[in-house]
């Protein structure tokens, strides 16, 4: 008799842990769910995620975006070739949140976020810069001060095995604003030439918007990429009830 009682406990004591485990609570404690649809809500509650979600959250499989690597990205632009290797991106924990708009029904969702961001790695460059030959090999620095982002997102929502709800990104827009000022510090632009090196490094700095926005666009949609894929790990692992005490518009 003890032996059946002690089996049936022993079931039901499984049952009740399977049912904790699957209800428990997946949000990290840095997010403070809004219990509406209001702006400055949403902006606080990003702006108190932000700097321990861009550390990364292995346990979800959610990678770290401050830093983030980038091992190799070539980029061939009219008269060059830049390869960025052994890259790594800081600086997005520290961003200011501008703007939050959350627009449930039409399933839109508009972020604006204000970042000092640096780039650092190693870089190869063949070709033609604007007026100068280049052919170099080194390191790299580049400051980016002051940047605005603005995220235009249409997402979706969706179930998970569970039956749980979930926000998804469909697809999205972005613009990207250099800011105040862009600053590169970069060597050996010419491989045994410091002097024509730290002419061209000059002119680079002198005129940074126009170099920025020529040559800068593969390296901003290689970022904006990375993020995005790691906002989608996020939403794939944390239900939408733990996210927004909003109820949650009727879906396919």
């Amino acid at each position: 008799m003890c032996e059946r009682h002690a089996a049936v406990f022993t079931v039901v004591a499984v049952a009740l842990a399977f049912v904790s485990c699957s209800s428990a609570k997946l949000a990290p404690d840095f997010i403070h769910p809004c219990n509406n649809t209001e702006t400055a809500c949403l902006i606080q509650a990003t702006q108190d995620a932000i700097p321990d979600f861009a550390r990364g959250l292995p346990h979800l499989g959610v990678p770290a975006l401050d830093p983030f690597i980038i091992d190799e990205l070539p980029i061939q632009l009219p008269g060059v070739k830049v390869t960025f290797l052994d890259g790594k991106v800081t600086g997005l924990r520290k961003c200011q949140v501008l703007n939050v708009q959350a627009y449930l029904e039409d399933n839109i969702f508009v972020l604006e976020i204000k970042c000092n961001i640096t780039i650092k790695g190693k870089y190869t460059a063949v070709g033609r810069l604007l007026l100068f030959p280049i052919n170099g090999e080194g390191d790299s620095k580049i400051k980016i001060v002051n940047s605005v982002i603005k995220l235009n997102i249409k997402t979706k929502y969706f179930k998970d095995e569970e039956g749980r709800d979930h926000f998804g990104i469909k697809n999205y827009k972005y613009s990207f604003d250099y800011g105040d000022r862009v600053h590169y510090t970069i060597n050996n632009l010419f491989k045994g030439n410091q002097e024509l090196s730290n002419t061209v490094l000059q002119f680079l700095n002198e005129n940074w918007r126009v170099v920025t926005e020529e040559f800068g666009q593969p390296v901003v949609d290689y970022a904006m990429n990375v993020t995005i894929e790691t906002a989608k790990k996020f939403f794939n692992a944390v239900p939408y009830d733990e996210l927004l005490h909003v109820p949650i518009p009727k879906y396919d």
